[in-house]
């Protein structure tokens, strides 16, 4: 070949191999050119729909409500995630460097996508270097977990795309320590805990704030892979997951060389922590909490809106409830028993003790119940008498007007109840029918004032559950509450103010904000004078009556008023009792039916069940306070001359100024016998039925069952039929407890 030729040749190469490279280029410029016109379209499809990423709230995950006594201790929280969100300056300064040296060291650098950071993770991705970190930024991490939740999971283009353009974004809005901090509240360190505060708690039992160095990088190492990482599954990937942090903070100068060493040198040593859950230190009463929430917020806003409610649940008493109910119940021998309990600071409506019930859960063969049975309607027997002693004063009774309390009385043609026992008490005044509680008296009393009055009296006083008008309502048949009866008795201890019962005195929002505060609004609904003269006749009760138990075992220094109340068959127990500072209701019975009560192998009574009960509580969260008295009015009640009154079992004579006591079968002065009455009975005292009539009645005379038609029958029981409905009312107890249906000679309430 010609030297022209191989010239020819090799010009012919150089040429082609110049067009190749020029055309190659030109091809993927054009490619380019071509894909960005035709991505254009597809990406801003994609951006059509994002969600609302401008709002904080959009940053803001599922944030539990939490619930805090009158002290400030946590005591329950409503959640669907086991968060906890802190400012940055309650988290470790170790935790915000280790961060950001681990998962994003250009963070300050950078507006929320890094390209550098991009192709360091796609070089660790192709030499299998496993300390290049991840692709995605601090601030994209961010997005992902919050704005696009829901796409987290998805490996596409798209969600790249629109993760790096809210991510952009969001770096607009936001300055970097709100982007840090709004991370660090809303990753998953495993376990359960969301936020650098709840994992903290969960891992180390301490607050983000107090975090060591060594636990800091722990922490910082758990939201790559929670579940490799794990401290307490997996302790050796742990150790060597946080040395690699320690690392990451040695080369950014974030800590020393002596730090270093010493970190990496420290065991991995867990305290496991538990934050606070929705069942709660006092589940009764933080179930029925957030029932009043549910009245005024979303079951969204609680379970996820991070509120703050504060109550007025005071720890020491609530111990000292819940010790007092369950000692006493427990020694019963019912296995069925249960008890409940509330308590009220007369000064403010504050419901500062609840006890719901024994065994909180769910699992009815164990045993278990969530049933708050201090806000669950039961029927209170004598301890309604007070609402029907109230309405008579109200009308103009005066407590000294007379009234036969022999037994039985025809009330009406289909309706004639009985005393407890068919005690025989004769003609005695209205304040010995409360403190013996006569149930032939206060059928009386309801049939001459009317069933109408009644029911608006207790509506005014605190009642809210129906209470429809049947003969025996005086007697307790219409079911309550145990939290109403003591918004109703707390009214009598305030001298006839009347304060809501409450739970709940502030709400904040995730952010602080006052959302509600409770302001106190009393209100003078019944005459001071008529309410000094009611807790009168309900000490009564207490000196001489049926809560004599009061009387001989209380330690502290105060005058206490009360009724007591039993229910047909001894089905229910009840003490509505007082002191100036605060009122206590005490209930006693079976949860799921109203069959007999049992104590020790007798029928249980007030007098071996709720008086213990109160009594036990009142003398603990009493010791050592000042003696206080009730209140006294400025003016005295005036009332209906006695004579006005008709009672359609009583002699109009009894009433007159001239009326001679000696006529009567039973003399008023007569008394009861308190030698029959036992200081502290263990199990209940079976006292002798008054031969005659004219024996002074059985210490605390009480309420027996009614009985339908006119044959009344002995013993008190109550028969069917009848405009009551029910069958009637049972008798009380005194110092050995309330009676009950008749079938046992237990003395009256």
């Amino acid at each position: 070949m010609g030297i022209r030729t191989r010239r020819a040749r090799t010009h012919s190469r150089t040429h082609f191999v110049g067009f190749g490279i020029a055309g190659v280029l030109g091809f993927i410029a054009l490619l380019c050119v071509t894909l960005a016109l035709s991505l254009g379209g597809v990406v801003s499809t994609w951006l059509e729909d994002l969600p609302d990423y401008t709002s904080a709230d959009a940053y803001l995950l599922a944030e539990p409500t939490r619930v805090y006594d009158a002290d400030g201790n946590e005591i329950a929280s409503y959640y669907l995630q086991n968060r906890r969100s802190v400012t940055l300056d309650e988290i470790s300064d170790y935790v915000i460097k280790g961060l950001i040296d681990t998962e994003d060291k250009r963070f300050y650098e950078h507006n929320g996508v890094d390209p550098q950071g991009v192709l360091r993770a796609v070089v660790g991705q192709i030499t299998g270097s496993g300390d290049a970190g991840g692709g995605s930024t601090i601030t994209q991490q961010l997005v992902r977990n919050t704005v696009l939740s829901d796409e987290q999971f998805e490996q596409s283009l798209k969600r790249k795309v629109r993760e790096a353009y809210i991510a952009i974004q969001l770096e607009k809005e936001y300055t970097k320590e709100q982007i840090i901090n709004m991370y660090l509240n809303t990753i998953y360190y495993g376990n359960g805990a969301y936020g650098i505060e709840a994992a903290s708690i969960t891992y180390f039992n301490k607050h983000a704030s107090e975090l060591t160095l060594s636990e800091a990088a722990v922490l910082v190492g758990l939201p790559n892979a929670p579940s490799l990482y794990d401290p307490f599954t997996k302790p050796d990937s742990c150790v060597s997951r946080r040395n690699l942090v320690l690392s990451r903070m040695l080369e950014a100068g974030d800590i020393s060389q002596e730090e270093y060493d010493a970190a990496c040198a420290e065991p991995l040593v867990l305290n496991p922590g538990e934050l606070t859950d929705s069942i709660g230190t006092y589940p009764y009463f933080t179930d029925y909490v957030r029932n009043l929430l549910l009245q005024d917020f979303s079951s969204e806003t609680i379970m996820q809106g991070g509120l703050k409610v504060y109550t007025t649940i005071e720890p020491a008493r609530q111990q000292a409830a819940e010790q007092a109910v369950s000692e006493r119940v427990a020694s019963s021998g019912d296995e069925q028993l249960r008890g409940a309990l509330v308590s009220v600071d007369n000064s403010n409506g504050h419901i500062v003790a609840m006890v719901g019930g024994q065994n909180y859960g769910n699992d009815t063969e164990a045993g278990q119940s969530s049933v708050n049975l201090a806000t669950n309607p039961r029927q209170p027997g004598s301890s309604f008498k007070a609402i029907t002693l109230c309405a008579a004063m109200l009308e103009g009774m005066s407590p000294t007007v007379r009234i036969n309390c022999n037994s039985p009385i025809q009330i009406t043609p289909t309706w004639a109840p009985s005393n407890i026992n068919n005690d025989q008490l004769g003609t005695i005044t209205l304040a010995d029918a409360t403190a013996y509680s006569s149930n032939t008296g206060y059928a009386q009393v309801a049939q001459t004032i009317g069933n109408d009055t009644i029911i608006e009296t207790a509506h005014m006083l605190g009642i809210d559950s129906q209470i429809s008008p049947v003969a025996a309502l005086t007697l307790g048949t219409q079911e309550v509450t145990p939290l109403e009866m003591a918004e109703v008795y707390s009214v009598f201890a305030n001298g006839g103010v009347h304060r809501d019962a409450i739970a709940i005195t502030r709400i904040e929002d995730r952010n602080g904000n006052v959302v509600y505060e409770h302001q106190d609004s009393s209100e003078q609904i019944v005459d001071s004078a008529i309410i000094e003269d009611l807790t009168g006749v309900l000490e009564g009760v207490v000196t001489k009556g049926s809560a004599t138990y009061v009387r001989n075992n209380a330690t502290f220094n105060q005058p206490v008023a009360g009724k007591t109340g039993t229910t047909e068959n001894y089905g229910d127990l009840w003490f509505c009792g007082y002191t100036p500072q605060l009122t206590t209701v005490v209930w006693c019975g079976h949860q799921d039916n109203n069959s007999t009560i049992r104590y020790q192998g007798a029928n249980g009574t007030t007098a071996t069940l709720p008086l213990p009960i109160w009594t036990a509580y009142m003398n603990a969260v009493l010791e050592g306070v000042a003696r206080e008295e009730f209140p006294t009015s400025d003016h005295n009640a005036t009332y209906k001359d006695n004579s006005s009154w008709t009672f359609v079992g009583t002699n109009q004579a009894s009433n007159e100024e001239d009326w001679d006591e000696e006529e009567e079968e039973y003399e008023e002065d007569a008394g009861y016998d308190e030698s029959s009455e036992t200081t502290a009975p263990t199990t209940p005292v079976v006292p002798t039925t008054p031969d005659t009539p004219s024996t002074p009645p059985d210490p605390n005379p009480g309420n027996g069952n009614t009985n339908t038609g006119g044959d009344s029958g002995t013993g008190g029981n109550s028969g069917s039929g009848g405009d009551s409905g029910t069958g009637g009312e049972t008798g009380g107890g005194g110092e050995t407890g309330e009676g009950g249906s008749g079938v046992s000679p237990e003395p009256p309430a």
